[in-house]
């Protein structure tokens, strides 16, 4: 428990200085975002001195800044967009597709990059390592965009396994696809960190005294190898969960997904800052409960981090 709350304290400060960093970057960028939304129609003084009082954009920026996070925590209030609907109800459809889409791609990380890393980690330098090694390094190399273009005329419009656009279809069959595109690139990663560790760990003394005692050998590797290979592979999914959220806006796009890289994009070009500083003040919490997460299996893991 003490290890826990040690974890959350240390993020509070993060948060603070992330949020505010993001909302200062968001909100100093040059331009009347209230004479952006009126186009060419001219807006009368008193009506655009209104909305400055309103939205507190004549406000100092720390002033600002005090007065959006005392919402967040006092009402789970993420602002409202500059037409005046709330920023958490534009939200709130778009999110669940969104973390839908996510969850789809790390789930394809988790399971399917840990059993390739298992794989070539147990025959190493055999043919499985080498076609592990060369097709996470080709995946790495090629961009989202042309694999994702690129699945979905081959799986979608020539095979029809999958639909090639929206999300009507429902989970899983319309987000298999684009999951699939989006987690494509983790899944090396986590193939490789797994790989790598897998094959350090074999080495070790434990793993030599294990097999010495007699063990099975599933034992040895599973109760002790993969244990501690796990290590980085949790550090490395703890954070690509917020990545994977955070970097959905390309394979949205690709597939016309509603979710909020979609929406993320349209309010930069209509200059809705309140918009953009809700879905990444949302993000920033994701990322700091995945590692504070993240830090709860380290000590599951090796009960020595916990005790230092």
């Amino acid at each position: 428990m003490k290890y826990a709350a040690q974890r959350l304290l240390q993020a509070v400060p993060v948060f603070a200085a992330t949020t505010f960093l993001i909302y200062a970057m968001v909100f100093a960028l040059p331009g009347d975002p209230i004479l952006a939304l009126a186009g060419d129609k001219p807006l009368p003084q008193n009506i655009l001195h209104t909305l400055h009082q309103q939205y507190h954009l004549d406000d100092p920026l720390l002033v600002q800044y005090g007065i959006y996070m005392a919402g967040v925590f006092a009402h789970g209030d993420l602002g409202q967009t500059f037409t005046g609907r709330p920023v958490s109800e534009l939200l709130a459809d778009r999110w669940a597709v969104t973390a839908q889409l996510a969850l789809t791609a790390w789930a394809f990380e988790l399971i399917v990059g840990v059993a390739l890393g298992v794989l070539a980690g147990l025959r190493r330098g055999g043919a499985a390592d080498t076609a592990v090694l060369a097709g996470t390094t080709f995946v790495i190399a090629v961009p989202v965009f042309v694999v994702g273009y690129t699945a979905q005329i081959i799986f979608g419009l020539d095979l029809g396994l999958f639909p090639t656009a929206g999300v009507s279809d429902g989970w899983p069959t319309s987000y298999l696809l684009p999951g699939v595109v989006l987690g494509s690139f983790g899944l090396a990663y986590v193939a490789r960190l797994t790989r790598t560790s897998l094959v350090e760990n074999l080495r070790a003394d434990y793993v030599r005294t294990a097999t010495a005692k007699g063990l099975p050998r599933r034992r040895v590797i599973g109760l002790h190898a993969l244990r501690n290979s796990l290590i980085p592979v949790v550090t490395y999914l703890g954070i690509d969960i917020g990545n994977l959220m955070a970097g959905a806006v390309v394979t949205e796009g690709i597939f016309n997904i509603p979710g909020i890289g979609q929406q993320v994009f349209q309010s930069i070009q209509l200059q809705e800052g309140p918009v953009v500083v809700g879905v990444v003040t949302l993000l920033v919490m994701i990322f700091l409960l995945a590692n504070l997460i993240v830090d709860l299996l380290y000590g599951a893991l090796d009960p020595r981090i916990r005790r230092a």
